[in-house]
């Protein structure tokens, strides 16, 4: 048995805690995996609010949503994941999910950055509602992540009202990519 990886530990995680009729926010689509599993996990009645900043994940998440037969349950947002309190509309979610770095498979010199990334993080603090959980995924193995990665876990581990554990693996040659996994005490 190998130990999981942050994504499969998340979804692992994830999948006991969401419950069907849940709204709950994929901050970054990228490819679309995370979107998908949510729609899963909340079922029909449930709802998914996926945003991404490049019209590529958008289209590729939409794709993915399609194939699975889920797209009722989600609408995408072309925009910065920096506007998440805008979008969610009032919402409260019980999940948000952030996948930071780059698009797989698209252009590696756009990546989020800690001066979006550490608002959306204090807009989804202020939205999620209590009990809920938010899942942080970085890669410090990739230019401009290294930097992220240390703001994003200085901004939760000073957020007095999230519990949060940190996990990842141990790499050799680059930085491993790490989940900061935290709950709203509240």
């Amino acid at each position: 048995m190998l130990p999981p990886l942050p994504t499969e530990l998340l979804h692992t995680l994830f999948s006991e805690h969401i419950a069907p009729g849940d709204l709950v926010i994929d901050a970054t689509a990228g490819n679309g995996f995370d979107t998908v599993f949510l729609a899963e996990a909340v079922g029909p009645s449930g709802k998914v609010i996926a945003i991404d900043i490049q019209e590529k994940a958008i289209s590729v998440t939409r794709k993915r949503l399609e194939k699975a037969g889920m797209s009722d349950r989600a609408s995408l947002h072309l925009g910065c994941h920096a506007n998440l309190k805008e979008i969610a509309d009032g919402g409260a979610p019980s999940a948000i999910i952030f996948n930071l770095g780059y698009l797989p498979g698209g252009d590696q010199s756009v990546i989020t950055r800690a001066e979006k990334t550490l608002p959306a993080l204090g807009s989804a603090v202020e939205i999620l509602c209590p009990g809920g959980c938010l899942a942080v995924i970085c890669y410090p193995g990739h230019p401009g992540g290294d930097a992220e990665a240390i703001a994003v876990e200085n901004f939760i581990s000073s957020t007095p009202e999230l519990r949060t554990a940190r996990y990842g693996l141990i790499a050799n040659g680059k930085p491993a990519p790490f989940l900061l996994l935290s709950c709203n005490a509240g």
